[in-house]
């Protein structure tokens, strides 16, 4: 991407320890590539906590702070469910506004 995207959506979560790699091959092959199609998501990544918690935490780029609450995120979140005995704990989620630079 050539300019910094102007809104982050973080997404961060802990899942069961026995469930770790399920989780984290759904959301890498599944979830996460039908996000990046959704309009107006410039880019995504994803980390694993070194310390502390929640473990896991999603970084999508946005041109606009609603896309999360919008149609086609949630149909593609509606796409790609996660797998039922997979349950997300310490879940957080915040939208950010890129202060500086502007």
């Amino acid at each position: 991407m050539d300019k910094m995207a102007k809104y982050l959506y973080f997404v961060r979560m802990d899942v069961d320890l026995d469930k770790e790699e399920r989780f984290n091959r759904w959301y890498n092959n599944e979830h996460l590539p039908a996000l990046l199609k959704v309009p107006g998501v410039l880019g995504a990544s994803r980390y694993v906590s070194l310390e502390g918690s929640p473990k896991f935490t999603a970084i999508y780029e946005l041109e606009k702070p609603d896309i999360p609450s919008g149609e086609a995120w949630k149909k593609a979140v509606a796409a790609t469910p996660r797998p039922q005995d997979i349950v997300s704990r310490n879940a957080a989620r915040s939208i950010c506004e890129r202060i500086y630079p502007k």
